[in-house]
């Protein structure tokens, strides 16, 4: 999940907290690829770098109900490493944004997505990119560095500790909420906040109900503890939805925690502290 324009108000969750920067047209209007990922299509931007370029590409994988634009581009993202001297690929998630749309729970099991963005890297002929995943996202960079150590030269885990172990993301309830019959029926804080964000993400609600039934894939502690690529987990210290960063560092040989202060969920997807850990922890690799 990432930010949306607020577009409807509640009581509970405000989700003006949700307004994202504009973005230069350069990025907000980039063109659509699109690729078969074994079968399924899936949507794609691929940025040269506007800086000095370090010849290092980095995939962006985005959160549950967001896509590249509202997750990378609004965000600033997208600007912020290319101008840093990267070529920055995006995908949309399958059920997501501008890839196709599938209503199977089977077909989004984290180890499938995983491969989408394996799929990506083929398609592109990159050997081995950086990739940064939030939320989700993060949980799809986990296991495709786990099964591809080879392609991941390092990965950042946005907005996901140790739920990646210890939870099972996002509760059940919020595929419900997907499946409601309107936005005002609903009276659960959470589930209010993931239906506004989906209607303002213009996404497929039927779509993403079968995405958080089938991507509820957890590694274990020893799969975490082989995990053989340098690894940032980047979490806001108000946020509850993605479980502790230090806890699953702890679990990661040679793993790093950026403790994103004062952000939540939300918030922290955008975050100068954010960006600049990354970009230090990047440079680290370099």
């Amino acid at each position: 999940m990432g930010r949306a324009k607020n577009t409807r108000s509640f009581r509970q969750p405000k989700l003006s907290d949700m307004v994202a920067p504009v973005q230069a047209a350069e990025y907000r209007t980039g063109h659509m690829h699109n690729f078969s990922s074994a079968g399924v299509r899936i949507a794609f931007i691929d940025h040269a770098p506007t800086g000095p370029d370090l010849h290092e590409p980095i995939l962006l994988i985005h959160g549950f109900a967001s896509n590249h634009v509202v997750n990378w581009v609004n965000t600033l993202w997208v600007k912020t490493l290319t101008h840093a001297g990267r070529r920055v690929i995006a995908l949309d998630n399958r059920g997501h944004g501008a890839s196709e749309k599938l209503y199977d729970p089977a077909a989004y099991d984290t180890h499938i997505m995983a491969e989408d963005a394996r799929a990506l890297l083929d398609h592109l002929e990159i050997a081995r990119a950086d990739v940064m995943g939030y939320s989700m996202g993060a949980r799809i960079t986990a296991f495709l560095a786990l099964k591809h150590p080879d392609r991941v030269r390092a990965a950042i885990l946005g907005g996901l500790g140790d739920h990646l172990v210890a939870g099972i993301g996002l509760p059940l309830g919020i595929a419900d909420a997907m499946e409601a019959p309107a936005l005002e029926s609903l009276t659960d804080p959470m589930q209010c906040m993931f239906r506004a964000f989906a209607e303002q993400t213009k996404s497929d609600l039927r779509a993403l109900a079968a995405c958080i039934r089938g991507s509820r894939q957890t590694m274990t502690e020893a799969e975490a503890g082989s995990l053989s690529v340098p690894v940032l987990v980047a979490v806001g210290t108000k946020d509850p939805v993605g479980g502790d960063p230090h806890r699953l560092v702890a679990m990661i040989p040679g793993g790093q925690a950026l403790d994103i202060p004062g952000r939540d969920h939300n918030l922290a997807v955008g975050d100068k502290v954010y960006k600049e850990g990354t970009l230090a922890f990047l440079a680290r690799r370099s």
